[in-house]
């Protein structure tokens, strides 16, 4: 399978063994209730949650799961992910590991926000 597209997030979630499966639909839920504005959909081939941009994207990897609040999501909370790898937009959660998900949710609404607030601006100009 090179390179599948899902269709859905549920067919995403499907190419993955339970456990993991577990980890999506636990961070999906939590996106789920912090982003009640927001529309799921599959964006480079991920599970995403959008208003009027992407506000997260998350991903199934092979030791982690991903988890891509944009660049400025992840240097808002640089302090608190401290203990977990991260790069310019994306933040590794260990399989290993329980999934801080009051901290996914806060990153997730901090994202809301800042859409909200492009989006207001857009509308000025």
């Amino acid at each position: 399978m090179m390179n599948p597209k899902p269709t859905s997030v549920e067919e995403y979630f499907s190419w993955f063994p339970p456990d993991i499966q577990a980890k999506l639909q636990q961070i999906r839920e939590t996106l789920r209730a912090a982003l009640p504005e927001a529309k799921e959909v599959i964006s480079y081939h991920m599970p995403a949650f959008k208003t009027s941009e992407v506000l997260v994207y998350y991903a199934a990897a092979k030791s982690h799961l991903g988890y891509y609040p944009t660049n400025s999501g992840v240097e808002e909370f640089k302090k608190e992910l401290a203990e977990y790898v991260t790069s310019k937009g994306a933040i590794q959660f260990p399989y290993d590991r329980e999934l801080p998900l009051d901290l996914i949710a806060q990153i997730a609404q901090f994202r809301a926000e800042e859409a909200k607030f492009r989006a207001e601006l857009k509308k000025k100009r």
